[in-house]
C-alpha cells in the first residue's frame, strides 16, 4: 500500500476508534501532502512523502525545545505525541553501529584525513544511508570518526 493511502486508511481507522490526537495528527500530515502536491501540480513520489513527514517531524522536534524552555510540558506531552504517531510513517531507522560502519567505509572510499573533508564523508554516507538516518546523528558520527 501506496504511504499516503496508509495514512488515509490510517485517519479513518483513528476516527473509528475515537483516537482525537492521533486524526488531528494525521489530518494535518494530509493536509501538509495534499499542500505539496499543489505546489509540484503533480502527485508526489515515495521519496516526497517521506521528505513531507521528515519536515514535520522536525518542525516538531523543534517546537518541543522551544516549549521546554518555556516551560510548557501539556504543550511539549503534545508536540511529542505528535512525533511518535508521525515517525510511524517512515522507513526503519539505521541503528548508531550501522551508522559508525557507513562512516568508516565512507572515509575509506573517499580517503578523507581531516575535518576538511567531512563534506565529502556526509554525502557519500547519506547516499548509502537513503534517508534511514537522522542526519544530525550522521553529521556527530563523522565529525568524532574525522576529529
Amino acid at each position: 500500500m501506496e504511504l499516503k493511502q496508509k495514512v488515509e486508511a490510517d485517519t479513518k481507522a483513528a476516527m473509528k476508534a475515537r483516537a482525537a490526537e492521533k486524526v488531528s495528527t494525521l489530518r494535518m500530515l494530509s493536509a501538509a501532502l495534499k499542500n505539496k502536491e499543489i505546489d509540484k501540480r503533480r502527485p508526489l513520489t515515495h521519496d516526497e512523502v517521506i521528505e513531507t513527514v521528515r519536515s514535520l517531524i522536525k518542525q516538531r522536534r523543534d517546537s518541543v525545545e522551544q516549549f521546554a524552555k518555556g516551560g510548557r510540558q501539556d504543550l511539549v506531552d503534545k508536540e511529542t505525541a505528535e512525533i511518535a504517531v508521525l515517525e510511524a510513517y517512515l522507513p526503519q531507522q539505521l541503528s548508531r553501529e550501522e551508522l559508525d560502519a557507513l562512516v568508516r567505509e565512507a572515509m575509506a572510499e573517499t580517503g578523507a584525513q581531516g575535518a576538511k573533508d567531512m563534506g565529502k564523508v556526509m554525502k557519500a554516507v547519506a547516499a548509502q544511508a537513503a534517508g534511514r538516518a537522522d542526519n544530525k546523528l550522521l553529521s556527530e558520527l563523522v565529525k568524532q570518526a574525522l576529529g
